[in-house]
């Protein structure tokens, strides 16, 4: 099963970094977010990736260009320019990159992969988001439900800590640093999809969070995976700060590898 990888946005409210680079391409510990995107599915089994470009999409097509070289020692002859590979750390990956636009949404860069994608399901996820996600049991799901789509749903943290008030409403009777939001499910960003879901997507202007999946929920055939674990976008600055500080530590939930 393929994994799509919507990577081609422009990243904007995370300026700081993404004027110089693609936000996928944003580091978390020494590797861009969107090898640990790849890690998540490659440790449950998923190796066949296609990437879906926009912004400094060469950025992307360079990395991946030179990372079977950055992983592995090398002998380079320079009396016949031969280069040999030794003991490579590089994944069994298959990586497939597509210009998908500039200004494509959502919906049009998936659109655009039409034919990478076949008549077989597929895996769907932006390349800006994390998460201790059981991407076999979504499958599982979404094989057992028959449904066209399955969307994981998650329940996002508060931004701000909560507190608790006592009768007199003065004194403060419990805290919590950061408590669950307001306890409604949203998008978590990891789909499996049957590719009967392209017949949804009109054009490179169709935006694939409203008009393909409000049409696939009022018809039926959006399933809700309930993921109770970590997840987190790196939306900010704030995000990217709290993602590398939990990598530093050696306490990354998504780290599943």
């Amino acid at each position: 099963m393929k994994v799509l990888i919507l990577a081609g946005g422009f990243g904007t409210r995370i300026s700081e970094e993404s004027v110089n680079k693609p936000k996928p391409l944003i580091s978390v510990g020494a590797y861009p977010i969107l090898w640990h995107i790849m890690k998540i599915y490659s440790a449950h089994g998923f190796n066949d990736f296609v990437i879906l470009l926009g912004y400094k999409g060469y950025a992307i097509k360079e990395y991946f260009s030179n990372y079977y070289l950055h992983q592995s020692d090398v002998t380079i002859d320079f009396s016949t320019n031969a280069v040999q590979y030794h003991q490579s750390k590089a994944e069994p990956w298959k990586v497939t990159l597509i210009d998908t636009g500039l200004n494509s949404m959502t919906g049009g860069r998936i659109l655009r992969a039409k034919d990478y994608i076949g008549d077989e399901p597929f895996l769907l996820t932006y390349g800006d988001g994390v998460g201790n996600v059981d991407i076999n049991a979504s499958v599982a799901l979404h094989q057992k439900m028959n449904r066209l789509c399955t969307m994981t749903i998650v329940q996002p943290e508060g931004r701000f800590g909560g507190v608790g008030l006592s009768n007199d409403d003065q004194g403060i009777s419990s805290f919590v640093e950061k408590p669950l939001g307001d306890g409604g499910w949203i998008n978590g960003g990891f789909f499996v999809c049957q590719p009967e879901v392209l017949s949804y997507i009109s054009d490179d202007e169709t935006i694939w969070e409203r008009e393909p999946l409000e049409q696939l929920a009022e018809q039926n055939q959006l399933t809700g995976f309930k993921h109770h674990g970590f997840w987190k976008p790196m939306d900010s600055m704030r995000d990217h700060k709290q993602l590398n500080d939990l990598w530093d530590a050696g306490n990354a939930p998504w780290k599943i590898w």
